[in-house]
């Protein structure tokens, strides 16, 4: 007779000693990782093999929008793996049919063709393939504050510092200046910072420059939500300049501003969006690159050299028309909206109470908090690309606390799934009021 052996659960200490061992972390010195082990997840929360539960405040990576453990979406995925797990990107399934049918009908303008990826980098990777192959021209421009994926073009593209180590990087990167210079000097004018971009174009030569990618809301570098009046500004620069716009929703997309993706609070159509994340709230991964009726009607006598093996993955594809259709039917999107109004609030009440909140922006449920040293010089509470003692501290409070968010620099983000409702807003931001607390010591004044 035929024995089963069953594997003993690990303990959490046990996970993190052997993924230590084993495996690297990413941006990261090794000896210096600390990470939570995770064994379950439902909603908003994670719990550890030990039972401590966490609020998911940062939606892991700004990813699982619709949280943890939803049933349609994992009943999709295991009916697909049933059905047909994996086919070639040569041949046509149901899944993909269906699912570029879908965010034709959710994207912005005319958009309605799609290249399936393995996740956000290379969807940013496939878009300036497409726009060089498309224009004929080679240099793409880029900003500072930005982060587009770590792959060879993507970081080469990225601006902050995560770019440095990558470098020279591929040809062709010119980088501009964001309306945002950092919480001591504030935010440009749109118009200030378009004739900066205007200018640059026309010192590189238009004639040169493919396209222009931008996070439509910028994420990691700050959640810079821009003024009025930028993004229709950069449509026209690039339409005056037969440059391609490309909007980088990868974070931003899939409702997690309180509309489907960042770019239509503007209502501005851009040539190429990038998405990923959100697209199947990190259930199983998958990127893609959308792109305008006529840029996808060029490739019908002319090659696309690009390919990807899980490129329209089946099972990345049901899982994606399977988050939609929760968004759908849970109202997730208003319901960012809707709780975003709460979470504004909220914010502004830490910043109104705590001296040490130096600025707190959000769209939706896309939010972060900038720390400073002095409400009167705006010092930050640590340096760029750096930490300090105080942050660390706050770190490890909403950690001992249950919060799991992520702290970087001078900041820490807010962007909880979209499933959040009130009651849970509000137990993180007591968490988040009493670890304040940590860095209201530091002000100076």
């Amino acid at each position: 007779m035929a024995t089963t052996t069953v594997e003993k659960s690990m303990t959490g200490q046990e996970i993190v000693d052997l993924t230590k061992k084993h495996t690297l972390f990413e941006w990261s010195a090794q000896s210096k990782v600390d990470p939570i082990p995770v064994a379950k997840a439902k909603g908003i929360h994670f719990w550890t093999p030990e039972g401590k539960r966490f609020i998911d405040f940062n939606s892991q990576l700004m990813s699982v929008n619709i949280g943890h453990g939803d049933e349609r979406v994992i009943q999709a995925i295991y009916e697909q793996a049933q059905t047909l797990a994996y086919a070639n990107p040569f041949m046509a399934t149901e899944p993909r049919a269906r699912l570029g049918a879908k965010l034709a009908e959710i994207t912005p303008g005319d958009i309605d063709t799609f290249f399936f990826t393995n996740g956000g980098a290379e969807a940013n990777e496939n878009a300036i393939k497409i726009a060089r192959f498309f224009t004929g021209r080679q240099k793409i421009m880029a900003r500072y504050r930005s982060y587009h994926g770590a792959t060879a073009g993507s970081i080469s593209l990225t601006g902050d510092p995560r770019r440095w180590a990558a470098e020279p990087g591929i040809p062709g990167v010119v980088r501009v200046l964001d309306p945002y210079h950092g919480i001591e000097r504030g935010w440009d004018s749109a118009e200030t910072s378009l004739d900066m971009i205007e200018e640059t174009i026309q010192l590189e030569g238009p004639h040169t420059i493919a396209a222009f990618i931008l996070e439509t809301v910028v994420g990691t570098n700050g959640i810079l939500i821009p003024p009025e009046g930028y993004m229709q500004g950069v449509r026209k620069l690039c339409d005056k300049y037969g440059i391609l716009m490309i909007a980088d929703e990868v974070m931003a997309g899939f409702g997690r501003t309180g509309e489907w993706f960042a770019i239509d609070h503007w209502k501005v159509v851009p040539d190429l969006i990038c998405m990923a994340k959100g697209l199947t709230s990190s259930y199983l991964p998958l990127g893609a690159v959308g792109m305008r009726h006529h840029i996808a009607q060029h490739f019908q006598d002319k090659v696309f050299y690009g390919g990807l093996t899980y490129n329209s993955h089946p099972m990345g594809c049901a899982a994606a028309l399977a988050t939609i259709r929760v968004y759908e039917e849970d109202r997730l999107i208003e319901n960012a909206k809707k709780m975003g109004e709460v979470m504004k609030q909220l914010g502004a009440e830490m910043k109104a109470k705590h001296p040490s909140v130096g600025d707190v922006r959000s769209i939706g449920l896309f939010g972060i908090f900038e720390l400073v040293r002095s409400p009167k010089t705006r010092q930050p509470m640590a340096p760029f690309n750096g930490t300090s003692e105080e942050m660390a501290a706050l770190g490890r409070f909403f950690r001992e606390q249950g919060l799991y968010t992520l702290v970087r620099w001078n900041t820490f983000y807010t962007n909880p799934p979209l499933c959040i409702n009130e009651e849970q807003l509000r137990e993180a931001f007591a968490i988040i009021d009493k670890g304040l607390e940590i860095t209201d010591r530091a002000v100076k004044d």
